[in-house]
């Protein structure tokens, strides 16, 4: 990777503007089991290089999977080409990229070695067993699925003013899926994690047994539970619940593009957007998970990822940049630019977005609460530049007089991020990243994390129909 590294820095450095060389490899396997049957054992590997450049204000970028001086050479003249097209039409909003601390050295997260000495055999094993053990946990389970990802990223960044990062990271994902049927019913049990790190690292929170016989209760549990009405309500938010609240309700509307093309965050800096209690982050290390889903060192254009206080004892405390918009706000760069793959240009995307813990147990929250709901295992949704937001939810649990009484069979929560977070009443102690399985898009896709505490705040909820 350093003789690569020196090429794409010789390349670059002919150019007469500002560039930048991204180098990016991408060994990815998927292995998945249905039925006790291998439905799929896939391997493929990316790799290339996207070198982009800004000329008068415009961006232009090339990409060739070929790293050899001639093909880099004409990728480099190109993106310069198609620059000077763009400058010719487009009225400069950033002429140049102001100077800031650039990424020197090497970066790696920890795992990466571990997991690929780990055979395809011994992954393929322990999927297999999940599987085989998700089916025969119950008579009512006529069907579970089991499957594992893995992705190996090997990243070289070089720009003309000073960055020069290789990076090394490896994620994992393992899902378990459960499907029982009783008189015509049936219903669906998920469990999934997904980190950054070696394989040990999705299973030291909760084992593999623990995760299929979660999957199967539910599925069970949820063929018997009644639809839930509907209102506005008390709700008591899980961690994963809190996550894509986080990261699609509110995180989305802090990415600097989105605010720069009006999104409800604008304007907002300074200003009172949620309770007191609701501090939030976007972060490439979660201190207190440092194997998250999301995890990273160094953005793809060579800025050092830091933990970004997005929100502070409720007060909008900072969007998330890449160089270009914090050159916009004259601030520094928060590390959010991010490329699914080499062909592809840096977006201003997350990495690890949550809220703070708290000071309260989950158990006096519930103790404290007189009529609610308990809502966990969401089920995706969407939201908006308005902060609008519908969310589903799998498992819902009614709260009478503190405590946890009937389960009801899935429900949708909506309401604008904002207010939501301005009524959060009580926030827990206890705090997990529980998103690292899943994948945002915007245009492309992107490996994040979300997570958080539990919280209790007001918004509507109603059943999801049959």
């Amino acid at each position: 990777m350093k003789a690569l590294a020196d090429r794409l820095e010789k390349v670059i450095h002919s150019s007469p503007y500002w560039a930048e060389a991204r180098y990016h490899r991408r060994k990815s396997q998927l292995l998945q089991v249905q039925k006790g049957l291998v439905k799929q054992v896939k391997s493929s590997t990316n790799g290339g290089v996207g070198i982009r450049v800004l000329v008068e204000g415009a961006w232009g970028f090339s990409s060739t999977s070929d790293v050899s001086i001639k093909s880099l050479e004409k990728a480099l003249k190109n993106a310069i080409d198609c620059a000077k097209s763009i400058s010719a039409l487009k009225k400069a909003t950033v002429k140049a990229l102001p100077s800031v601390k650039l990424a020197v050295g090497e970066f790696v997260l920890d795992g990466y070695e571990a997991l690929e000495k780990m055979s395809l055999e011994q992954k393929l094993s322990v999927v297999l067993r999940a599987e085989a053990e998700t089916r025969r946990r119950s008579s009512s389970v006529h069907s579970a699925s089991c499957a594992y990802n893995e992705m190996f990223e090997d990243k070289i960044v070089v720009t003309t003013d000073g960055a020069k990062a290789l990076s090394k990271l490896a994620r994992n994902e393992f899902k378990i899926s459960a499907v029982a049927s009783d008189s015509g019913e049936m219903a669906e049990g998920r469990h999934s994690v997904g980190k950054t790190g070696a394989w040990e690292c999705l299973f030291n929170q909760e084992s593999m047994e623990s995760m299929s016989e979660d999957a199967v209760k539910l599925a069970v549990d949820l063929l018997k539970a009644p639809r839930i009405p509907g209102g506005l309500s008390t709700l008591i938010l899980s961690p994963a619940m809190v996550g894509i609240l986080s990261h699609e309700a509110i995180g989305h509307t802090v990415e600097a593009d989105f605010v720069l093309s009006g999104s409800v965050a604008a304007g907002k800096l300074g200003k009172k957007v949620a309770s007191p209690l609701v501090t939030l982050f976007d972060s490439g290390v979660v201190e207190a998970s440092k194997d998250a889903g999301g995890a990273l060192l160094v953005d793809d254009e060579g800025v050092q990822t830091q933990a970004t206080m997005i929100i502070k004892d409720g007060i909008l405390n900072s969007y998330l940049h890449n160089r270009e918009s914090a050159a916009l706000y004259g601030v520094e760069p928060t590390g959010n630019a991010r490329a699914w793959l080499y062909q592809d240009e840096p977006l201003i995307r997350m990495r690890n977005t949550f809220i703070a813990p708290g000071t309260q147990s989950i158990d006096e929250i519930i103790s404290q609460t007189k009529d609610g709901y308990l809502v966990d295992c969401p089920l995706g949704g969407q939201a908006d530049a308005t902060g609008e937001f519908m969310f589903g939810a799998q498992k819902v649990t009614r709260i009478e007089n503190g405590k946890l009484t009937k389960l009801y069979r899935g429900a949708t929560i909506s309401g604008q991020a904002f207010e939501v977070l301005s009524t959060v009443d009580a926030v827990s102690r206890e705090f997990k990243m529980d998103l690292g399985s899943g994948y945002c898009g915007k245009g492309q896709p992107a490996k994040v994390d979300a997570g958080g505490p539990f919280l209790r705040c007001k918004a509507v909820i109603g059943g999801i129909q049959s």
